[in-house]
């Protein structure tokens, strides 16, 4: 049996969430400003209360590592460790885009690729590409959006956006083959995919394990041995 909490923060929603075998046992989700520094721990804590569990009854503590807003993943991340530190638990970190697309891919009918977006700033975006079965087609990268992007995959077949970026996306990209799904990454998708690397043991070293900042943070990652960012 294995207890998962998932924490996700890569986004203005601060989500906290309980898994048992990969099935939702319950979700905590907040979207306010400030949220996630003032907010995170006491939806876990009400979270726990709710399930009658404690951290150490827990098997790993799972956690969005990006990429996305550069506070909310360090907030989250460094809150994941902490549990994970005190409680002598195993640390998964789920990227944010493959957790939406894993969303998506629970709602399309149709084959296509999946491209997973989060907003950036103006009309960029971080994404990634998936097939239907989530194998990964273009690795993530922040990329400006125009009314020419992506042309070849959608001449090819249907391309379904999911994230936060799929409403200004939607503004300027126009093609037959175009879906815009809404669905938010939240920690109910982080723990439905933590619960695959929980089953393979992939397990991230606590002390080195940083968020995808994706951009300009990437340079600013120490080679030290710090447990918390």
């Amino acid at each position: 049996m294995a207890i998962i909490l998932s924490i996700e923060t890569s986004t203005s929603i601060c989500s906290v969430a309980l898994h048992k075998n990969g099935e939702l046992l319950g979700l905590r989700e907040i979207e306010e400003a400030g949220a996630h520094a003032q907010k995170l721990m006491d939806l876990i804590d009400s979270l726990l209360v709710e399930q009658k569990l404690e951290i150490k009854e827990l098997s790993a503590i799972a956690v969005s590592e990006g990429p996305g807003s550069y506070t909310g993943l360090r907030i989250g991340v460094s809150t994941a460790k902490g549990l994970a530190f005190s409680g002598d638990l195993p640390l998964i970190g789920v990227g944010a885009l493959k957790a939406l697309a894993l969303g998506a891919s629970r709602q399309i009918e149709s084959p296509g690729v999946i491209i997973a977006m989060l907003d950036a700033r103006r009309m960029e975006v971080y994404r990634e590409i998936f097939d239907c079965d989530l194998n990964i087609i273009s690795a993530i990268e922040a990329e400006i959006i125009d009314e020419t992007s992506f042309q070849r995959l959608l001449h090819k077949g249907k391309v379904y956006f999911v994230g936060d970026a799929v409403e200004k996306v939607s503004q300027v990209i126009s093609h037959p083959n175009a879906n815009f799904l809404r669905i938010a990454v939240s920690a109910d998708l982080i723990g439905k995919e933590a619960i695959v690397k929980y089953q393979n043991k992939e397990f991230e070293d606590l002390a080195y394990f940083v968020p995808n900042y994706l951009k300009e943070f990437k340079a600013l990652h120490s080679k030290k041995n710090l447990l918390f960012l």
